[in-house]
């Protein structure tokens, strides 16, 4: 029986290592004796969209750049499909895609010409798999077309077509919706779905965290090299504060019947929620608290009299939880 239950224990420490395609094991980076990545660990697994969040400065392009071997960590394990980017940097870096920063190509040409000058970069890209990548970021109508005439959105499918050609396992974006409007912003959150469902990993670093919460399966929030949490969305809003906004028709009563309540708080910072919810809410008291205790209050305030001009739920947001864990530090 013990020895079973080893063998069931151990496939399932194989099946568990075989679905991170990527794992960041207690990874550090100094510069010039400075501290950028403190003691990072995470991983992404087989077919997840995975967020990376920070500040500015918090080193999110630092772990991008260690993650495809740019630069070396100063201690810690990155793997990519159970190969360490450190011993075996080739073996490894075939696993991945990846556009950092803006999507580079060459104007002058076609965007077909850009894939097949990309693609003679590596072994087994023929003209077949050209045609497939380009069917897959819908750049049929105009890969024949020069880079000079793509808006930025083609631009940004281009440069993914580019990282698909390898057949990669795990593709890392960089900011990848920069400069896009919503119209393209929405296109790649479909197109990232899509490549998701098909089995491959992705590993996203962007500021705009309402489409992170969007896009992505897991987070991972950073700030001054170290990573604060790590969870899906679900897991890291729950919990989370839950907001009501009120407005009565007499503002002060309003405030100290809300503030007689032990388990409501009263928020004096309004940057704590999305100011855009505010707008045109005139003495609107803004309180963290259980949604659930809304019915209870609102009787309380109507039978004691006060006036009620609205109410409004807020449920918790990335954004909010992430101005928290960092003290509201500048996203970026």
């Amino acid at each position: 029986m013990q020895l079973a239950s080893r063998k069931r224990q151990e496939e399932a420490r194989q099946s568990a290592h075989e679905e991170a395609v990527l794992t960041v094991r207690n990874v550090k980076k100094q510069i010039s004796g400075k501290p950028i990545i403190k003691d990072v660990t995470f991983e992404v697994r087989a077919g997840e969209i995975f967020g990376f969040l920070g500040p500015n400065g918090a080193g999110k392009t630092t772990m991008i750049r260690m993650l495809v071997d740019l630069i070396k960590p100063s201690s810690g394990e990155i793997l990519i499909c159970g190969e360490d980017i450190g011993r075996h940097p080739e073996e490894a870096l075939r696993h991945v895609g990846c556009i950092v920063e803006n999507p580079e190509a060459y104007s002058y040409l076609t965007g077909w010409e850009n894939l097949e000058h990309f693609a003679r970069m590596q072994r087994g890209i023929d003209n077949a798999r050209i045609r497939e990548v380009v069917a897959i970021v819908g750049l049929d109508a105009r890969i024949h077309d020069k880079v000079k005439t793509y808006s930025l959105g083609m631009r940004q499918r281009l440069g993914i077509a580019q990282a698909l050609l390898g057949r990669p396992k795990l593709l890392i974006l960089d900011e990848p919706t920069n400069g896009l409007d919503p119209k393209g912003i929405k296109e790649l959150r479909e197109f990232v779905r899509m490549l998701a469902n098909q089995g491959m990993s992705l590993f996203i670093s962007s500021h705009l965290l309402s489409e992170i919460q969007l896009m992505c399966d897991r987070v991972a929030i950073i700030s001054h090299g170290k990573v604060l949490a790590v969870g899906t969305v679900d897991e890291l809003l729950h919990g989370a504060d839950n907001y009501v906004v009120w407005q009565f028709e007499q503002p002060e009563a309003g405030r100290r019947l809300l503030a007689g309540e032990g388990d409501v708080e009263l928020v004096l910072d309004e940057h704590r929620i999305d100011e855009s919810l505010l707008a045109g809410m005139r003495e609107a008291l803004i309180t963290a608290m259980n949604p659930e205790r809304i019915a209870s209050l609102v009787e309380k305030a109507v039978l004691a009299g006060i006036g009620i001009v609205a109410v409004h739920s807020i449920a918790p947001t990335l954004e909010q939880l992430f101005l928290r864990m960092t003290d509201g530090e500048s996203i970026g």
